[in-house]
């Protein structure tokens, strides 16, 4: 039987509360400090102790997998698909793990977008000087320039990045079902240009600066031998604190701060922003949305605020599982009029394809995708 840290530091506390319940009357006061110890016990941040290091690889080929022919995560030498739980018993582990692999399929989907689908990566704010934070987003060649008709793709909230609509099912199923690059390679086909948003890149994450706190010996006037005491004193509280420090957070993550992208700190301000530099700016004639789940509701606000352009330039618009809503948005008659006349939400729904849904909202029509649109 294998012996954690972390039982080793419990067990003679339940063994201390068992022999105090055996007690009497007088050692309730007892029990009752020690019930406050154990409440205040972090079981999750104890558990850290016995996890492996959380140091995962950067590659695909690290965690020995690749995407063969048919676009599925298989593991190269046993050919299985993922297994999320790695290491029994070890749920934080493996979610760590999960999340790792994660990064690395976004950056893997954003050199498809640029080798396979022919994208060009396009940095913004489009001002940005070379020290602030900045995202980007996907445009094809002609996304600008196309007289006719221009495509653009939103997706929902969460992990996904521009080019994806659910990672999960990039790692289960394929990347057919969880990237946007099979829309994208029919639109182009049929003479769409393209923009691909990336409305969840709102900021970059930066580590903490640490806080240097001057030593009081630095600017006393007080006499050597109480500037010693304290030092001593200061030095063995900073002592206790690193040795707590290292219990309660003993795989060293660091913490980290974040800092916002100008004008896209949000889905709904990275919609407007694109919106303004570069869609209202297309030759396009006809523009078409794409909107999933949140992506939807990023549209939606794009409306209330410039209406008039969308009207002007948008055609149609096809949501799949959008979680708009036009009270809560405030979306005032004439909005709602156009969406009804321009715009369908495909839902999840087990009635057959394109099947009418009832709906409680007085916007666009609801019908039925004829499966799980779940991204």
């Amino acid at each position: 039987m294998s012996i954690t840290l972390s039982s080793l530091i419990l067990c003679p506390i339940w063994i201390s509360m068992a022999q105090i319940q055996q007690g009497g009357p007088d050692e309730k006061e007892k029990t009752t400090a020690l019930k406050d110890l154990l409440s205040r016990i972090d079981l999750d941040e104890l558990m850290k102790k016995d996890e492996p290091p959380l140091d995962f690889p950067d590659t695909l080929e690290g965690f020995e997998y690749a995407f063969n022919e048919k676009g599925q995560l298989r593991h190269i030498k046993t050919g299985e698909p993922f297994v999320f739980n790695y290491r029994e018993d070890l749920h934080r582990w493996n979610q760590k793990r999960y999340e790792a692999l994660g990064e690395i399929i976004t950056k893997y989907v954003y050199e498809l977008l640029e080798k396979d689908c022919n994208l060009k990566k396009i940095s913004i704010p489009v001002d940005a000087t070379e020290s602030e934070p900045k995202s980007f987003i996907f445009m094809s060649e002609d996304a600008l320039t196309n007289p006719q008709k221009l495509m653009v793709l939103i997706h929902g909230s969460g992990v996904v990045r521009a080019g994806q609509w659910a990672r999960r099912l990039i790692i289960n199923e394929d990347l057919d079902s969880g990237t946007q690059i099979p829309f994208i390679k029919r639109a182009m086909d049929e003479g769409y240009g393209v923009i691909v948003l990336n409305p969840n890149e709102n900021y970059i994450e930066v580590e903490k600066p640490k806080i240097h706190v001057q030593s009081s010996s630095d600017s006393s006037d007080e006499p050597a031998e109480k500037r010693e005491r304290k030092d001593k004193v200061s030095k063995e509280t900073k002592k206790r604190r690193d040795f707590y420090e290292k219990y309660r957070n003993p795989q060293r993550e660091r913490e980290m701060m974040q800092l916002y992208i100008r004008e896209n700190g949000s889905p709904e301000e990275h919609a407007i922003y694109v919106w303004d530099h570069f869609i209202a700016q297309s030759a396009a004639e006809n523009v078409f949305f794409v909107a999933h789940s949140y992506g939807g509701l990023a549209f939606v606000e794009l409306m209330i605020q410039r209406e008039a352009d969308v009207k002007n330039k948008v055609t149609a618009v096809a949501l799949t599982d959008s979680v708009h809503n036009v009270w809560h948005q405030e979306a005032g008659k004439t909005i709602r009029e156009w969406m009804r006349e321009n715009c369908c939400n495909w839902v999840s729904s087990s009635e057959p394809l394109d099947t009418s849904v009832e709906s409680m909202l007085p916007d666009c029509p609801r019908v039925s995708a004829a499966c799980s649109t779940e991204m």
